[in-house]
């Protein structure tokens, strides 16, 4: 009885130092928050926005996250996806008429077949790169998957900033990507120092952009990626 009791005391004593250590572990990790603006500093949403480790080396691959595609008012929903490379994503189609999904893009081709509701089996993308999403019912529909080989990614929102978490400290590689920008147009990667806290950042898109996708009166093509 004795020894279950000095037991116990020892584990009392070692909580306090346990959560002490698992604070620090979450301390180190810090937030980068990067602004998105074009060249006349306006803010840009909906931009995928990824920061990959500077020194390199073996690509991360996901362990087996889930994302979800959906289709609603014969739309991809939502427009721009961001995953990590091995993610799983699911094409539900939510509208009352049958959707045929495909993607010719390099980095993932595969096809759904006319359907509706949630009949397929996820699709699995390994691969870094974009991915271009259509339909072969309606020309409309256009949407998009980023690919990226870092769990270190978001998107922009209204305010043209995108937050990622639970980044350790290090040189990173900072990319971001969108549709509204010609490849060739696309801003360069940086290289930023990570540390502790808040890391702010800014991205410019320079030269012009085409208007934000709209159904039915789309200013992106296939013919763009």
């Amino acid at each position: 009885m004795r020894t279950k009791v000095l037991l116990r005391s020892a584990g009392l004593r070692l909580c306090p130092l346990l959560l002490t250590l698992g604070s620090a572990a979450q301390s180190a990790a810090a937030t980068l928050e990067v602004t998105v603006v074009d060249q006349e500093g306006r803010p840009i949403d909906d931009v995928a926005v990824y920061a990959t480790p500077a020194s390199g080396g073996a690509a991360y691959v996901g362990g087996g996250e889930k994302a979800i595609m959906d289709q609603h008012d014969m739309q991809f929903v939502p427009h721009l996806l961001v995953v990590q490379a091995g993610a799983e994503v699911t094409f539900p189609n939510g509208d009352n008429v049958s959707h045929h999904v495909y993607s010719f893009s390099e980095t993932k081709q595969f096809e759904l077949k006319l359907y509706k509701g949630d009949v397929y089996p996820p699709v699995t993308f390994d691969r870094p790169g974009v991915v271009v999403l259509g339909c072969n019912i309606h020309d409309g529909m256009l949407g998009y998957i980023v690919v990226v080989d870092t769990p270190h990614f978001a998107k922009t929102d209204e305010r043209g900033v995108a937050q990622l978490d639970g980044v350790s400290s290090g040189d990173y590689v900072l990319a971001a990507w969108t549709p509204r920008a010609r490849p060739a147009a696309l801003p360069p990667t940086q290289q930023i120092t990570v540390g502790e806290g808040t890391v702010g950042a800014e991205i410019r898109i320079t030269g012009r952009l085409s208007p934000a996708h709209e159904h039915k009166v789309s200013s992106l093509t296939w013919d763009r990626y």
